[in-house]
């Protein structure tokens, strides 16, 4: 399905968008701890929100 190359060649590829992704972050967690201070909650709200989306299907289905 695919050959060596192409794998060698996504690892590596994956293995430096981590890494990059690591040092941009790094540069910017100064601002994000300051500007977006609280999102969690926006987290936690959207999977309390699916996981009742998914009892009321349970609930709905039996």
């Amino acid at each position: 399905m695919f050959t060596t190359g192409q794998w060698v060649f996504a690892a590596l590829f994956f293995i430096a968008f981590v890494i990059a992704m690591y040092f941009a972050y790094g540069r910017d967690k100064s601002l994000h701890q300051k500007m977006y201070k609280g999102s969690y909650k926006i987290l936690i709200g959207f999977f309390v929100f699916v996981g009742l989306l998914f009892v009321i299907k349970f609930y709905i289905k039996h």
